[in-house]
């Protein structure tokens, strides 16, 4: 009798925390700004990276099948007339399918190369040839391989498995055309919305820093401190540094009024208006000190061989099979699980050794 009442106590137990423990994963990528465009707007880029959502088209998402390492997603200039397109992850940053066709060394010849064989292959839909059989270099060469041109900071947090199948529902059923705005609409704007779908009010634009307009290094700076005061979001940080090669580097994103006191095609010519208007000027820069710095934390796990960054998308797209494959500890006691009735156990997987707790009831002969 008592064995059965402590069966049923932990059954009611289990339904109610549940939901809890359906976790799934998510990451915001703050995208460092390069060449031409980058230089006169050095905000950068920023996407979201999905572990545990696939796409059957780039414009189409479904639950990710076992062994897939998820999706990035982003809001693109001018692709294929679409508001968003999601990309597998590996081909997203490196343009192939497999990680050991990563080259070490990239020239710019190469990664032409790699994106055209890449999109040849998989994106002739979205980006098809021209009629004399050239292909566009416009923006959707952003689609793939984003780190043989830029260095990569993400911020991890948690999410659940049920908010990946409504913001899957949510996208799927939604007019995919393109809006773009770079002032209201941009790749920055739909970052935070995905964010806050799953965290509300995690992000938000910064009147103060960047005049309103939305940034990938204020999303940054908004979800860091949303996650001082929410430890259920377990942000966690980590680079994904750009590819050696002869490709030009990147550099540091930037906000809005931080772009205008270090940028000189900027600053200068903003020069005579701060002389004549002093305390607009001692504004801008009071603004800058007070709000407008940001980087990365300085424990961010920098993963420096792309074989890094598929182990921890592996560990976020299996991290429920992994922790179940590994000899469970009950918490505190130095015992393996099975060799107890009920306990916790503990299991840490991702950036920085995230911990997973997970309870169980053990009850031989029943």
């Amino acid at each position: 009798m008592a064995v059965r009442k402590l069966l049923i106590s932990m059954l009611l137990l289990g339904g109610l925390i549940h939901p809890l423990l359906a976790h799934a994963d998510a990451a915001l990528l703050v995208e460092e700004p390069y060449g031409s465009f980058g230089g006169a707007v050095p905000t950068g880029h920023s996407a979201i990276y999905l572990p545990k959502v696939c796409a059957t088209t780039p414009t189409e998402l479904r639950r990710c099948n076992p062994g897939e390492l998820g999706v990035v997603i982003s809001r693109y200039r001018h692709v294929a007339g679409r508001d968003w397109l999601a990309i597998p992850l590996l081909p997203y940053l490196y343009a192939v399918d497999r990680i050991e066709d990563v080259p070490v060394f990239v020239s710019p010849e190469t990664v032409r190369s790699l994106r055209d064989e890449y999109r040849r292959a998989h994106l002739r839909n979205i980006v098809p040839d021209f009629a004399d059989g050239g292909i566009s270099t416009a923006d959707w060469t952003q689609l793939v391989g984003a780190a043989f041109d830029r260095q990569i900071y993400i911020f991890h947090f948690e999410t659940t498995a049920e908010q990946d199948e409504k913001l899957i529902a949510t996208l799927n059923s939604r007019n995919n055309r393109s809006h773009f705005n770079l002032f209201y609409r941009n790749c920055a704007d739909f970052s935070r919305d995905i964010v806050n779908f799953y965290h509300p009010g995690a992000t938000r634009r910064s009147v103060t820093a960047d005049l309103g307009i939305t940034t990938p290094k204020q999303l940054a700076k908004s979800l860091a401190k949303y996650g001082k005061h929410h430890e259920r979001l377990d942000l966690t940080t980590g680079v994904i540094p750009q590819v050696p090669g002869s490709v030009g580097r990147s550099h540091t994103p930037h906000g809005v009024v931080e772009t205008l006191l270090k940028s000189k095609k900027y600053a200068i010519p903003l020069a005579p208006l701060a002389v004549i208007h002093p305390i607009f000027a001692a504004g801008v820069v009071a603004t800058y000190f007070f709000s407008g710095r940001f980087g990365p934390p300085k424990s961010a796990e920098v993963l420096t061989d792309p074989e890094q960054v598929q182990l921890l998308a592996q560990r976020y797209a299996g991290a429920e099979d992994e922790a179940r494959d590994q000899t469970e500890i009950a918490l505190g006691t130095g015992i393996p699980a099975e060799q107890l009735q009920s306990g916790c156990t503990q299991g840490r997987v991702g950036l920085q050794a995230r911990r997973r707790v997970s309870c169980f009831v053990n009850m031989p002969g029943l």
